[in-house]
């Protein structure tokens, strides 16, 4: 009768886990996934497989390190000519329309740091689940978040002063909240 009842809990747990598909794939497509639908799936996998590690409070920064970790792993097996590089340059396809002048600078940002900024801005995740999906404690990313918006600010104030200023600049929050 346990085990029934385990089953049961363990198929109601794995569809929340589930309901977060789709913002796996976005996530996916947005890091330059050549099989953003792959990536989600086999992060489903492996979140099925190892429910136990998944937190219950929170998947979706649990997911996302999954498939952070499966896009990586995707870049390194492909040829060098492939969409994705692997060390994460190619920023696929941006949640809007970026100034060509923020997109230059957010490529010009390392990946790690790059990486921090849009879990933050482009995930609408929080320090703390960011933090979750990268593996490290929140103190260690509030500090590499500080610095790539350091960095971003400072690659946006150089092409600023390089360039005439755009009418419309779709920016992040470099400033922080």
């Amino acid at each position: 009768m346990s085990i029934h009842f385990d089953r049961q809990a363990a198929e109601a747990r794995f569809r929340e886990v589930f309901s977060h598909l789709g913002a796996v794939t976005a996530y996916a497509r947005r890091r330059g996934s050549r099989d953003p639908d792959g990536i989600a799936a086999e992060a489903m996998t492996i979140a099925w497989r190892r429910l136990d590690e998944v937190p219950a409070d929170d998947a979706l920064p649990w997911l996302y390190g999954t498939a952070r970790n499966l896009v990586l792993a995707e870049a390194r097996s492909s040829a060098p000519s492939a969409p994705a590089a692997a060390d994460g340059e190619h920023v696929d396809q941006p949640p809007v329309e970026l100034d060509p002048t923020l997109e230059r600078a957010l490529r010009e940002l390392s990946q790690l740091d790059r990486e921090a900024l849009l879990l933050v801005a482009w995930e609408d995740l929080t320090p703390g689940q960011a933090a979750k999906a990268l593996g490290i404690t929140p103190v260690a990313f509030r500090v590499r978040l500080l610095r790539a918006r350091r960095r971003l600010q400072a690659g946006l104030e150089q092409a600023q002063a390089a360039a005439p200023p755009s009418p419309h600049l779709n920016h992040l929050d470099v400033e922080g909240t």
